[in-house]
Order: structure tokens, then sequence, then C-alpha cells
């Protein structure tokens, strides 16, 4: 069985994204919703990590260095302006997409094992993270005309 495998995927992406989002939260203090939103959204991932301790005992956990390599391929230090804060979204919504596929598969094999607390905890998070989702694109869309048109 390899339920271990995505466990620990799903781990360390949320971790990264965790990580990310504070760093952006920081970078873009200056936004008015990106610093508190930022904030908001990372609390939910930190909760997600909480939800993952009982499967890791049920199921084991095998860590990768996958999702810090993805972290480390999208974000490069600290940016500023406008457009910075459009790639830093843009960076966050592919976190996160990692994120949210990784609860998918889960849950898929939650189904498989008929486990109905490992099926729950990926709606639950999943849900979630589709929520982060849906943020970072409003917000792309709010930024990418001004920032790619206005000089």
């Amino acid at each position: 069985m390899h339920v271990g495998n995505y466990l620990g995927l799903v781990h360390g992406s949320e971790e990264r994204l965790v990580d990310a989002l504070s760093k952006v939260a920081e970078h873009h203090q200056d936004e008015p919703d990106i610093y508190e939103t930022c904030q908001l959204l990372a609390a939910w991932s930190r909760k997600h990590l909480g939800h993952l301790k009982p499967l890791v005992q049920k199921y084991k956990e095998n860590k990768n260095s996958e999702p810090e390599n993805l972290e480390n391929a999208l974000f490069h230090g600290p940016r500023q302006g406008s457009l910075a804060l459009l790639r830093d979204l843009h960076d966050l919504w592919l976190l996160a997409n990692e994120v949210q596929l990784c609860w998918t598969v889960l849950e898929q094999a939650a189904q498989a094992l008929r486990d109905d607390e490992l099926e729950r905890v990926c709606q639950e998070c999943g849900n979630e993270t589709k929520r982060q989702l849906a943020f970072f694109l409003m917000r792309i869309k709010q930024a990418a005309p001004q920032t790619l048109v206005v000089a």
C-alpha cells in the first residue's frame, strides 16, 4: 500500500504552502488584503497538518523532497512591486494546486479503503484548499490588468 507516499506528499506540500503564504504576507504588507488573508489561509493549512497526525499514525508517512523542490522552483526570494505580487500570487496558486491534487488522490484511496475518517479529512481539507485557490485566482484577476497594462 502506498497511502504513506501521498500522506508524506500532502504533509510536505501543506508545510511549503504555510511557509510561502507567510513569506508573501510579509513581503506585500502594503497591499490591504494580502497580509491578513495570507495569514488566515496559512492558519487553514496549519490546521490541515494537525488533521494529518492520526492518519500518519495509522498509515505511516514517506517523506520526500518534492514539495521543497517545488517551492524552491517557484519562489526565488523577496519580490517587490505590483508585478512581484502578481508573480507571488501565481506561484501560490500553483503550490496550492499541488496540495489540492494530493487531497483528491488521497480521497480516492480513502474510498477504495472504505476509510471514512481519511475520506472526511480529505474532503474537509480539500474544500478549504479550493477556497484558497479561489482567493488566489480572484486576486490574480484583480491585479493582472493594472500590473500588465499600466506602465
